[in-house]
Order: structure tokens, then sequence, then C-alpha cells
């Protein structure tokens, strides 16, 4: 029988590199008190024997977990697996986390929560317990928790808040949600649209204020009206059919509208077929999100192009990093509009 080989120790590379324990350890951890000539005879041996250092030794020298803890919500999330409909916000959420803990020597572990539950506190500190997280990563609309933050305060954790610029503790990163809700708008009014109906997202969710008020500012700036072409969903598909039923049975239905998630706006669509009306050429609809199945649709949709991985890449930094959370500005991420085959010139023009 083939002996197992033996895992290399950090005991094996304090002896190939001829320094202590301490040492090492020091150099694992990243300590600014290792002379350059030690930190070059430790790494050398590191990278020699293939020791890869492990997380449980790394906490047990250290007051540090090397670990980072991403809190997305749990109804929502599950809802998506359980329907197969995709979760592209949280695989590219995983992208920019994991990789760039994977830069910094962290790992990154998701949890579920539910923003509403009695037991939600108790479901945090539990988590803390277990995990002894170094940062926590907030996703909306855990980040707009009060109850959240304070617990993490209280427990002294660094934590980013995905989707938030409100004040308060942590740090603050976000897209520039009015900015891509005027970015759709002008784009429509410029292809000539007059009639921009709007189905924005829950309250729950700050963002969707922002998307609400950049839609509103591109339409004023235009002199366009905006009376009875606002219609709010909660992000699901059955919220957007009933939203986009009600803009397309208002007193002058729109030309154009904007949804402010993929799956209202493949209701949007959906409503639109069944009514006969061609997409572009009765209605053009513009999408948030642009997760994968927006491009295989017919017509492919236009869409605004949400920066998740950069978002949460970012975040993981902050919580990494040196700078105290009050002294940090909130890092604003522009968005950018992918132009596809369901926008178009209103039939009237063309």
């Amino acid at each position: 029988m083939a002996r197992r080989r033996q895992a290399v120790t950090i005991r094996h590379v304090a002896a190939d590199a001829g320094v202590s324990l301490q040492t090492v350890s020091r150099v694992i951890n990243k300590e600014p008190s290792v002379r350059p000539e030690m930190l070059a005879r430790v790494k050398a041996s590191i990278e020699r024997l293939g020791y890869v250092p492990s997380i449980a030794a790394q906490r047990m020298a250290g007051s540090r977990s090397y670990l980072i803890v991403a809190l997305n919500d749990r109804e929502r999330t599950i809802a998506g697996w359980r329907d197969r409909q995709g979760t592209d916000w949280v695989d590219q959420m995983l992208l920019g986390g994991l990789l760039t803990c994977a830069e910094h020597g962290y790992r990154m572990i998701v949890e579920l929560v539910d923003t509403h539950s009695d037991h939600i506190e108790r479901e945090l500190r539990a988590a803390i317990a277990a995990i002894r997280p170094d940062g926590v990563i907030l996703t909306p609309p855990h980040s707009e928790n009060t109850l959240i933050t304070c617990l993490l305060e209280e427990h002294r954790i660094a934590f980013a808040r995905i989707g938030s610029r409100i004040a308060g503790p942590g740090f603050a990163v976000a897209m520039d949600e009015a900015g891509a809700a005027r970015l759709a708008t002008e784009h429509l009014i410029a292809l000539g649209h007059r009639c921009i109906g709007f189905i924005a997202g829950p309250d729950d969710y700050e963002l969707s204020g922002w998307r609400t008020e950049g839609w509103l500012a591109a339409m004023a700036d235009a002199g366009l009206p905006t009376d009875d072409l606002l219609a709010v969903g909660d992000f699901g598909f059955a919220s957007g059919r009933a939203a986009a039923a009600a803009l397309l049975d208002g007193a002058v239905p729109p030309t154009a509208i904007i949804a402010c998630s993929d799956q209202m706006t493949l209701a949007t669509l959906e409503l639109a077929r069944e009514r006969g009306l061609d997409v572009p050429g009765d209605l053009s609809i513009l999408s948030f999100d642009d997760t994968p199945i927006v491009r295989f649709v017919a017509p492919p949709l236009t869409a605004i192009v949400q920066p998740i991985a950069e978002l949460t890449a970012c975040a993981v930094k902050r919580v990494i990093g040196d700078p105290a959370p009050e002294a940090a500005e909130p890092i604003i991420v522009p968005a950018t509009l992918t132009i596809r085959a369901s926008t178009a010139a209103p039939r009237s023009l063309a």
C-alpha cells in the first residue's frame, strides 16, 4: 500500500528557512515587523516546500479568522433556486467576492438570512460565534437593516453595505442607481419616445427610490409628463405582469417601459405578446440586471448592466483594508447600458 505523503507544516518551513516558528507565523499573518531578508527567506521556503497555510492555524496564531461572510436574502435566493429561474446576482457576487478574498489570503462564506425574521438577531449571533468573521458583506435589503448593522457594530466587526448610500456605520458601496435609470430613460428619449412607463422595485430596497428619482429627473429635463406612468412591483414576475398591465391600461399607454428587474421585464414582454403588441415596434422594453436569460429571449432585451462583481470586490477590499469606516467615502460605481433589439424608435416615427 502506498504511503500517505506527509503534509508540510509550519515547522518544516521554519527548519528549511532556518528561522523560528514565530517568524514564519508573522510572515503568514502578514505582520509588518518582519525584516525584508527574513521575509524573503520564509517566502522562498514556502514556495519550495509547497506549504499552504491552514485557516485553523492562522486563527490560532492571531486574532484574525481570515473569513468574510456575505449575508444574502434567504427568501428571494431560495425562491430563485427552487423555481430554477437563475441566480445571476448571487453568481456575480461570488465571482467578485471569492476571487478578491483569495487574492488576500481570505475565504468567503455565504449565509442566507430572512430580512423580516423574528429570529434574525439570534441567527446572526450564532453565526458570528461559530464563524468569527473578520468582515461581513451586506447585500440588499440587509444593507439597510439597522438591527444587523447595530449587531455588527456591537461585535466590532468591519462590514460593507452593498447598494446603500444612507448615512450609517460600515462602508457604503453602491451602483449609481439614479444615474443608471437616467441612462436608460435618456436612451429611450433619444429614440423619440415621449411616453415612458417605469416599473419600480419595492420600497424596502433603498435603490428602488434612487432609480425612480433618476427616471423622474430625466423625464423632467426633457419636459415630459410622468403622471400615471409609474407602477411598483416586488422584482418578481407576477408583480411585473400586474404593473405592466396597469401601465398599458392607463389613459395614455406608454410606447416604452423600463422595468427594474429582469423578471418584471420578462413579464412585461409576455404580456405585450399576449396583447398582440410588437416589440419594439409598438412597445420598447428595457430592463435592469442583464442576467443571461435576457440575451436569449426574442427579441433580446436592452438592459442596464449592474457591476455586481465589481461592487463585491470593492466591498471585500474595504472590510479587510486599513481605512476606518467613518473616514471612508462611499464607493459609487457607474452602470452601463447594453443596447439590444427590444428598443427602437416608436412606430409613429419609423
